[in-house]
């Protein structure tokens, strides 16, 4: 008897090969993803500006790193002895004014960079609420101030739709290889209230739709679905009932290797996850005879797969079995 339908996202006509190089920007959902594919030795960078959750803050960013625009100092404010900027995350503010511009101006240098021979932007968005300073500036993080200095509004579809249309142009013609996957975070913005969180939802996932209809190198894996519509339980989240836990962030983890990454990849990703077990076994007997035959069981299996796929960086992993 079945208990629950499972979903499988259909495979992307592009896949994700191990070579290639992938920025992720957008929601706190974004760090579950990042980790999963870092441990997977994918060379991946994630949120430079800090954790974004609405699209128009993701779409700033993502327009700031293809213009290499630095802050300057009078884009950043003094709050709780914090200089911040509204369109970075409190992450990146600092007790020093100069010490702020620095951090934020080399994280959009190495995002430029980055992002100049990327294969893949990955693109979480989180909420269609935004937050308007006085004057209407749309803000990426509050800063702790209160809340009667701003306008808090939804975002309209055509709104995003518009922003996003300029935003992906801007970035193919500064990358003409670059390939992007929208997603929809399951985190639930409960603070919003539950009918406005699925309102904000069903925003985003109308935007995204109308976006990817329109051009061929763009891509909607449905993270948002495959928690609430195929695992729905709360089982599958956190003690706050809001954050995905453990279990669903590895069941949407799987979902996206099958659709978004290559066999190749997929059966090398097989055998670095039977490496990372050996790199975190803790024997009970580290000088016995034993285990110096297993560290050279899987120095010699990390050394050939690290000539056979030079592009992976097991120096840590050589080092840890010599």
């Amino acid at each position: 008897m079945d208990f629950r339908l499972e979903f499988d996202p259909p495979s992307l006509n592009k896949k994700i090969d191990l070579d290639d190089t992938i920025m992720l920007v957008g929601s706190c959902f974004t760090d579950h993803v990042f980790n999963y594919l870092v441990a997977s030795k994918f060379r991946a960078v994630q949120n430079p500006n800090g954790v974004l959750f609405n699209p128009v803050s993701i779409a700033n960013a993502l327009n700031r790193y293809v213009q290499h625009k630095h802050v300057s100092s009078i884009e950043l404010f003094e709050q709780n002895g914090l200089w911040n900027h509204w369109d970075f995350h409190s992450n990146l503010s600092c007790t020093s004014q100069e010490e702020s511009l620095v951090r934020m101006n080399e994280a959009i240098s190495s995002a430029h960079s980055f992002l100049k021979h990327a294969q893949w932007l990955i693109v979480t968005l989180g909420s269609a609420y935004v937050y308007e300073w006085q004057g209407g500036q749309i803000v990426a993080n509050c800063h702790k101030m209160p809340a009667s200095h701003f306008t808090k509004r939804m975002l309209d579809p055509d709104e995003i739709i518009s922003t996003y249309t300029k935003t992906i142009a801007a970035l193919k013609q500064f990358n003409h290889n670059l390939n992007i996957i929208f997603t929809i975070s399951p985190v639930r913005h409960l603070r919003d209230g539950f009918v406005e969180n699925n309102r904000s939802k069903s925003v985003l996932i109308h935007a995204v739709d109308k976006l990817i209809s329109q051009q061929d190198h763009l891509y909607y894996f449905p993270s948002y679905e495959l928690v609430v519509d195929d695992l729905r339980d709360y089982r599958f989240y956190a003690e706050d009932m809001v954050h995905p836990n453990y279990q669903a962030t590895r069941y949407v983890w799987e979902k996206f290797c099958a659709a978004a990454i290559n066999g190749r990849s997929r059966e090398v990703m097989k055998e670095l996850d039977q490496l990372n077990m050996a790199f975190h076994h803790k024997p009970l007997h580290p000088d016995s005879t034993e285990h110096m035959k297993f560290r050279n069981k899987y120095k010699e299996i990390t050394q050939s797969l690290a000539a056979r796929f030079p592009s992976i960086d097991l120096s840590k992993e050589i080092t840890h079995f010599s």
